[in-house]
């Protein structure tokens, strides 16, 4: 028996452009899978998946007709309970075997036949019998059932059957959308299956306008994308149509000149994708005067409302020119093009009108606005948010001031205190309320026409920086404040509420906030330390809140933890550098870095495991001193590690103390001899008390001189 391929396809009405991706991946996912699962499918399956705004579809390679018989053994019961005295099968046991399917005509035979095995302390019974193949007609409709119920719909829809249901215009599906007809191909053979109360057959629909034939005919499984892409006018794989669509973009660009190119935004791509069956790229116009509105706006209108691509030149500045995926091709696409530049004109004179509107109130007379705007029902409004941040930016501007590597702290800190009293305002502009994406990036333009600096403008701007993975930073050192507090007010006020991130649900992105703020302190690395930033953000708050500094904190160590595993690190490296809890973040890489030069030194693994058994010698001994009187080293082996240490310490000190931690760890793998025969020669914990307290105080400076970097013993 040889395999042949199978082509499955549900044709239904427009799917949600959104979702079609996921959609098609699924359909061709669990139905694979399903298949699979009933072994009726080969070691070579190769699974394509298909989705079209009006199907979704799979082509399975190499599918057997039948699934092959296999020989199984399941366990009945204990012996005791399924024979009786006289070796006899109880009722019990025919009645376990006959549902099993065997022949319990010849009760002694049957007997005869089971396996006799242990079963932990007790013999129990076996039976061996052979679970014939599924055949492809019976798998396939267990796997067609399967993949609908798990589809992620976002939406059911319910609607009525009108035929090959019980009671006509009465019965009911439900699905994403109504389904119309079933193509389910083995080969060149209808596989006869059902769902959705249609009969699988071989024809399906091509293009509402364009399809050169109606119904489509599928001849069999192989010609399916050939058939409607010829026949149908549709191509039908998302992945093909999505490079398509991206080749005729670029090609039209091309053809504008000028260096031009579309933006480029891989989920407007993917949406667009999900729309047409059939791409056709135009390039559109609209009048030049709308660009003396932010691009920001023109840019998210055009994207948002109509989909369309926006050209950009050579410098990223808009372009009076769009890019329209259009789904026909006719030979004359005036019309079209006409259509769609008057869709768009009132789009961007909204703009217009919002922008013009919106600059005729400062930011400076919308800040009282903000007391009205409920932040959170336990935080009060976004006015008292407002103060929060204010407060809490001028802390950080202080804490800079006093590390001495950042001057000018006073104009800094009255910048970015003008910045967060002014940053929220644009929230009450009428761009903002049509278009939140635009928060931050309006106040940074309204800031400009108010004559406010650009330093304050920027800071406007970025304060929600980064908004997402890979986003960039904040511009200027305002900015950096700003975006600081505001994030930390988020964190501390939703962990001072108990508003903390389950599983999968994190409404405030307070993960995303926890990211950004680590990002700022690392990438621009900031001299301030964490607990006291963290600290100095709760009394903002007053008695609203209780302090959670050290949930808090864990949360932020906790996400560090994970992005630094996502860039290379091994769980042991970060584990090492972050169990001592690094005040600076900024110098977490290069703590990483020296704890990996170290891991890669011989004497590595034998001094991670004598730091682990120094520590849990220590935590045995409960208070430790780390005092040493040499007077009390009796042991050539303590006296030789205390003049090693003597030696060394002091130069990994001094090379930790400059920063060169990699060396600072180097100079303390010379101690590794001398480590070891001390544990070889020595009993820590002597009779003699004196000598038992001056040992452990040796060890302890030892295990502090050890752990400056990193806690080595993690590495063990």
């Amino acid at each position: 028996m040889t395999t042949q391929n199978l082509l499955v396809e549900l044709f239904v009405e427009e799917l949600p452009p959104k979702a079609l991706k996921k959609l098609g991946e699924s359909f061709a996912g669990v139905l694979a899978d399903q298949l699979k699962a009933q072994g009726l499918t080969s070691g070579d399956t190769v699974v394509t998946p298909f989705a079209s705004p009006r199907r979704l579809a799979a082509h399975i390679s190499h599918v057997w007709l039948k699934a092959e018989d296999k020989a199984v053994q399941q366990k009945l019961m204990p012996v005791a309970v399924g024979l009786d005295a006289a070796g006899h099968p109880t009722p019990a046991l025919l009645k376990k075997l006959a549902a099993l399917g065997a022949d319990v005509s010849d009760p002694a035979a049957l007997a005869a036949s089971l396996k006799r095995a242990p079963d932990g302390k007790a013999e129990a019974l076996f039976y061996d019998s052979l679970v014939t193949g599924a055949t492809l007609d019976t798998g396939l409709q267990k796997a067609l059932d399967e993949t609908i119920a798990k589809l992620p719909i976002p939406k059911v829809m319910s609607y009525q059957l009108e035929t090959d249901c019980e009671l006509p215009g009465w019965s009911s599906v439900n699905f994403v959308r109504p389904a119309h007809s079933l193509v389910a191909l083995h080969g060149s053979t209808v596989v006869p299956v059902k769902a959705l109360g249609l009969s699988a057959g071989h024809t399906t629909q091509g293009h509402r306008f364009e399809a050169a034939v109606s119904p489509v005919v599928i001849a069999d499984a192989d010609a399916y994308a050939d058939t409607l892409r010829r026949d149908g006018a549709v191509i039908a794989s998302f992945a093909e149509r999505r490079a398509e669509i991206a080749r005729q973009l670029a090609a039209a660009a091309e053809r504008v000149g000028g260096g031009c190119r579309p933006i480029e935004d891989e989920g407007l791509l993917d949406e667009v994708t999900a729309l047409v069956e059939r791409p056709n790229v135009l390039v559109c116009e609209f009048e030049p005067q709308f660009l003396d509105v932010p691009q920001e706006c023109l840019i998210l209108t055009m994207k948002a409302n109509q989909k369309y691509f926006p050209l950009l030149d050579a410098a990223g500045k808009l372009t009076n020119r769009f890019l329209v995926v259009s789904n026909i091709n006719p030979q004359d696409a005036s019309a079209v093009i006409g259509g769609n530049e008057r869709v768009v004109r009132p789009r961007l004179a909204d703009a217009k009108f919002f922008f013009d509107q919106d600059r005729k109130k400062t930011l400076e007379s919308r800040v009282d606005g903000l007391t009205k705007v409920v932040y959170h029902n336990k935080l009060g409004t976004q006015g008292e948010r407002v103060e929060r941040v204010r407060a809490i930016a001028r802390g950080i501007a202080g804490l800079l001031a006093q590390s001495g590597q950042q001057p000018g702290g006073d104009v800094l800190a009255q910048s970015a205190d003008t910045a967060a009293r002014l940053a929220k305002t644009d929230l009450l502009t009428d761009m903002v309320g049509e278009f939140p994406e635009l928060q931050g990036i309006m106040g940074g333009y309204y800031a400009r026409h108010d004559g406010l600096s650009e330093d304050i403008a920027f800071a406007i701007e970025d304060h929600y920086k980064p908004r997402f993975a890979g986003d960039e930073l904040p511009r200027s050192q305002a900015g950096v404040v700003v975006a600081l507090a505001d994030k930390l007010e988020t964190l501390v006020g939703m962990f001072g509420i108990g508003n903390l991130p389950t599983g999968d649900k994190d409404p405030f992105a307070l993960r995303r906030h926890a990211l950004g703020l680590i990002r700022m302190l690392i990438e621009k690395d900031l001299p301030l330390d964490l607990a006291p930033l963290v600290a100095g953000a709760v009394p903002a708050f007053g008695n609203r809140i209780s302090d959670p500094s050290g949930a808090l904190t864990d949360f932020i160590y906790d996400r560090l933890a994970g992005a630094l595993r996502e860039q290379g690190y091994s769980a042991q490296e970060v584990d090492a550098v972050l169990a001592l809890r690094p005040q600076r973040l900024g110098q977490v890489a290069r703590l990483l870095a020296a704890v990996r030069a170290f891991a890669a030194l011989p004497e590595s693994p034998a001094l991670a495991a004598a730091n682990k058994r120094i520590g849990n010698i220590l935590k045995k001994a409960d208070e430790v001193d780390a005092h040493v009187n040499p007077q009390l080293l009796k042991e050539p082996a303590e006296q030789q590690l205390h003049a090693a240490m003597a030696r060394f310490v002091p130069e990994a000190n001094a090379l930790f103390d400059a920063g060169d931690y990699t060396a600072s760890l180097q100079t303390l793998a010379a101690l590794h001899s001398a480590v070891d025969a001390f544990f070889d020669d020595v009993m820590v914990n002597a009779d003699e008390m004196d000598l038992r307290l001056n040992r452990q105080g040796l060890l302890k400076s030892l295990h502090q001189a050890m752990n400056r970097v990193a806690d080595l013993s993690r590495l063990a």
